[in-house]
């Protein structure tokens, strides 16, 4: 037992002189926090340390370890993003705002960057976690967007059957779905990690 202790630890000593760097460039890219980066990457040796008894050899030591630091790197934005209130408030004063938003003062599209939400590997519509936030910001809609929202996209109906129901103009219709999209990709980009 002491022997097989032993060898763990010099197992790990010698990834940690090996990977380190790597693995602490990657969380800093990540984080963009030394500190944060610093504790990721210790906490990604601590559980290799505990798991290694796991680690079949089937992937290079390396890749192991990236992948225990990249869950390690999404616990920690789960957890901020539980312990972190952002407040965002689904209102339609909100939805008109946003709405402006995109726009320079002389009526040029912003060029803002794509949130890095948007540019995941993982199909977000997969992940549990992901449906929950977006039918909590779903319910946050004014209750009309709400309802235009959901008669376009999960019931599939057109376009002249929802303004019938809604009581609205064809224009006001797609006004209130367009700001409807931009406070369900805000609430989303406040309260998903």
């Amino acid at each position: 037992m002491v022997e097989s202790k032993q060898k763990d630890t010099n197992i790990l000593e010698n990834w940690v002189s090996q990977f380190s760097d790597e693995l602490f460039s990657w969380a800093f890219y990540k984080t963009s926090s030394k500190e944060t980066a610093e504790d990721l990457v210790q906490e990604t040796f601590l559980s290799a340390y505990r798991k290694l008894a796991n680690f079949e050899g089937k992937s290079q030591p390396k890749t192991w370890l990236f992948a225990i630091l990249n869950n390690k790197i999404v616990d920690h934005y789960r957890l901020a993003a539980r312990t972190t209130k952002q407040q965002f408030s689904i209102t339609e004063d909100s939805g008109f705002q946003l709405s402006n938003d995109i726009f320079t003062e002389d009526g040029c599209w912003r060029n803002d960057q794509v949130n890095p939400l948007w540019n995941q590997d993982e199909e977000l519509l997969d992940n549990a976690d992901f449906n929950l936030i977006l039918q909590q910001c779903m319910e946050e809609l004014p209750s009309k967007w709400k309802l235009a929202i959901t008669s376009k996209y999960l019931t599939d109906k057109n376009t002249d059957q929802i303004c019938q129901d809604l009581e609205m103009t064809t224009s006001n219709y797609w006004q209130v779905t367009h700001r409807a999209k931009l406070l369900m990709r805000k609430c989303l980009e406040t309260k998903w990690i």
